[in-house]
């Protein structure tokens, strides 16, 4: 946002709110809080934007100055009207929420990370449990295959095949 709207935002001359940041100019170093237009820029600016609150007509003097979030946050600790002194409240309260916030986030976050553990722990645990069960009665299961197929051996030398077809002579149990 630019100075001129952020003075009247703020209720405040922009001469005033200028001479704030240049006496905390250090506050508003880096392009992360502030940038200084030219007036070439800010014309530029202000034909593009339709800046309602300068009057049309008004012709631009001096450098503006645009500033980011940052620097619109820390405008309002630098200003001395009441309106800035009640935006500075309000910012410090949000980030007052925003940390609290944040920290009961991270804390759901960690309860939900050990409950998905505790299941995934579970879930081994009965894979675990099935791996041992089957390799009990997978032993179990050939014993009782070889014992069936040893039975039907024995049943098959018992009792003769018959012989199938027309050629074939009768079977009787005491031609055995």
């Amino acid at each position: 946002m630019l100075d001129f709207e952020l003075a009247a935002l703020y209720g405040v001359e922009t001469s005033q709110l200028k001479r704030a940041v240049k006496r905390n100019i250090k506050r508003f170093e880096g392009e992360d809080f502030m940038i200084v237009l030219s007036v070439a820029e800010t014309e530029k600016v202000r034909s593009r934007c339709q800046i309602g609150t300068m009057k049309r007509g008004t012709n631009i003097k001096y450098e503006s100055f645009a500033f980011t979030e940052l620097g619109v946050a820390m405008l309002s600790s630098v200003l001395r009207s009441d309106t800035a002194i009640e935006i500075n409240r309000n910012i410090m309260r949000a980030f007052v929420e925003l940390r609290r916030l944040t920290q009961l986030a991270a804390a759901s976050y960690q309860e939900l990370q050990r409950e998905i553990n505790d299941v995934k722990d579970y879930i081994e645990d009965i894979l675990r449990d099935q791996n041992d069960i089957n390799e009990e009665h997978s032993a179990q299961l050939e014993a009782i295959g070889i014992a069936l197929t040893e039975l039907q051996m024995q049943k098959r030398k018992e009792k003769p095949i018959r012989p199938i077809g027309f050629n074939a002579p009768q079977y009787n149990e005491d031609n055995k």
